[in-house]
């Protein structure tokens, strides 16, 4: 349990209406001023002389560690404090792992198609987080690490040293139930016998269908695995589980954006489309699945808006004209395109003669038309265009 200011608050002198309120003996004008920085852990419990034990005890267990943070080799997981990511956030995402045995006659190869995988993801590479070695010295495992630097490399018996709880997944049912119980006892009770990170182990892959593991590793995602660990690689389903994982491990206080940029799609040329949008992800990938299906190429203009979608950017000033121009010479798009009409988000419709007055205004011969409200119906608007 996290101790909010306001519930600090409500143990101390002053919300019991009781002798030594606000007395200034902590350093601070009020109670509810000390409360509101003990909360931030920005002072002591021994500066206020009327502390309660009871608080106290409730202050020592919240400030308890509730799961470890596990460092391998760069590589963290586990240090979540929270059962619900709007809670808070969620911390070190998931880990992806390969179980490769030195001893299997394909080694090799599946030591190469792990190192060879790699996702874009909010244009960022994702690869596997972390390649255990079974049957491996640590002399070999060095230079095997010399040799495929892309991934991280542990032999098993490093591995099995960690301080890791590893289940075994059996039987589904159980395995949820234990990972549920594992972070509720470490989050709500502190209790540390239930402090370290857990790893779900999948053995024999080859016995479940795709749809079955997908599923499976996808729950233990979302509730509660700090690691999963496979035996086999499978394109596919490291790729669907990365794109899961990106989204449950976002920070919800912090919008998710992508690079402010032009974006080129179906190898754009002087005679490409010209889309706009803001830097908010969630529109940005809606909008790029959509180019990218076009018979012809485009330009996607990303303008930065502090990750806002296009109607609040606009709301909160982030999008105006002025930046709209601005970010056209930057891009020097003019030079790069004989192209002269700019497809703006149907949302912003109402910007139009603005938009158009300022690119007038600036010297530059662009033509801005109104688009679509959805991203879905790029594809029929381009027929028409």
């Amino acid at each position: 349990m996290e101790l909010s200011g306001l519930k600090i608050f409500k143990y101390l002198p002053a919300a019991q209406k009781a002798e030594n309120s606000n007395c200034k003996k902590c350093g601070f004008p009020t109670c509810m001023a000390y409360a509101l920085k003990l909360a931030k852990g920005e002072t002591e419990t021994e500066k206020c002389p009327f502390f309660p034990d009871e608080l106290k005890n409730l202050v020592e267990k919240s400030n308890k560690i509730a799961q470890k943070t596990i460092d391998i080799k760069g590589l963290k997981i586990g240090g979540e404090n929270v059962l619900f990511r709007h809670e808070k956030t969620f911390i070190n995402p998931t880990a992806l792992c390969i179980l490769v045995d030195c001893e299997d006659k394909n080694f090799d190869e599946k030591l190469k198609r792990i190192s060879d995988f790699e996702i874009n993801i909010l244009n960022k590479p994702k690869r596997i987080d972390l390649v255990i070695l079974k049957n491996a010295t640590a002399e070999k495992a060095k230079k095997i690490q010399e040799q495929f630097t892309k991934n991280q490399i542990i032999t098993f018996e490093e591995f099995e040293k960690l301080p890791i709880k590893i289940i075994e997944d059996k039987n589904f049912t159980q395995t949820a139930q234990e990972l549920k119980l594992t972070r509720e006892k470490a989050v709500k009770e502190k209790d540390e016998k239930y402090s370290n990170p857990v790893c779900v182990y999948f053995p024999a892959v080859s016995q479940q269908s795709f749809n079955e593991l997908s599923a499976k590793a996808s729950f233990y995602i979302c509730k509660y695995a700090n690691m999963l660990l496979f035996e086999e690689l499978n394109e596919s389903l490291m790729a669907s589980l990365m794109l899961l994982r990106e989204n449950i491990f976002t920070d919800p206080r912090k919008p998710l954006k992508v690079e402010p940029k032009i974006y080129e799609f179906n190898g754009g040329d002087e005679n490409a489309l010209i889309f706009l949008t803001t830097n908010f992800a969630l529109t940005f990938f809606a909008v790029a699945n959509e180019l990218e299906k076009l018979p012809r190429p485009a330009y996607l203009i990303v303008t930065p808006a502090d990750g806002m979608s296009v109607l609040t950017a606009w709301s909160a000033e982030k999008f105006t004209a002025h930046m709209v121009v601005k970010t056209l010479k930057n891009y020097n798009l003019a030079s790069k395109v004989k192209t002269r009409k700019i497809i703006i988000p149907g949302l912003l419709a109402h910007m139009k003669k603005e938009l158009q007055t300022e690119i007038n205004n600036s010297g530059l011969d662009f033509e801005i038309v109104i688009g679509t409200i959805d991203a879905c119906e790029i594809a029929e608007f381009v027929k028409k265009f």
